[in-house]
């Protein structure tokens, strides 16, 4: 069993940056893909990003390439979020959660069908 809790979140202004993190416990994640996940009032939950066991295969939703960024320190069991240029659209409740299974921890996935655990999220506002 993985427990993952996120942090980071809150409020910022349009162009503003944040960092999300995402510690996990009771299981080591280097061995999975892992995925950012958001939720806006409304809406159904959608990728964000997601990156492979290592960190070195990355890949993003089109509304937010070029802007945030994923990685992760497996030492210290946890992924982050750099989040840039922020918008109002980006207003959301962000999820981290871990992908276990085996095809995926090369590319990672898009899908929130193939994650197992999630996290409580994080709350990200952006004003205009």
């Amino acid at each position: 069993q993985v427990q993952l809790v996120e942090s980071g979140g809150g409020l910022v202004q349009t162009g503003g940056s944040l960092r999300l993190s995402c510690a996990a416990s009771g299981r080591t994640i280097s061995s999975y893909a892992m995925g950012w996940f958001r939720q806006a009032p409304g809406k159904e939950r959608e990728f964000v990003a997601t990156t492979s066991w290592s960190g070195a295969v990355t890949s993003y939703a089109a509304s937010v390439k070029g802007r945030f960024t994923i990685s992760r320190d497996n030492a210290e069991n946890t992924v982050y979020l750099q989040m840039n240029s922020l918008k109002p659209d980006d207003t959301a409740v962000y999820y981290c959660a871990v992908d276990p299974n085996p095809q995926d921890i090369v590319y990672g996935s898009s899908r929130a069908s193939r994650y197992d655990y999630w996290g409580q999220g994080t709350q990200v506002t952006v004003s205009s």
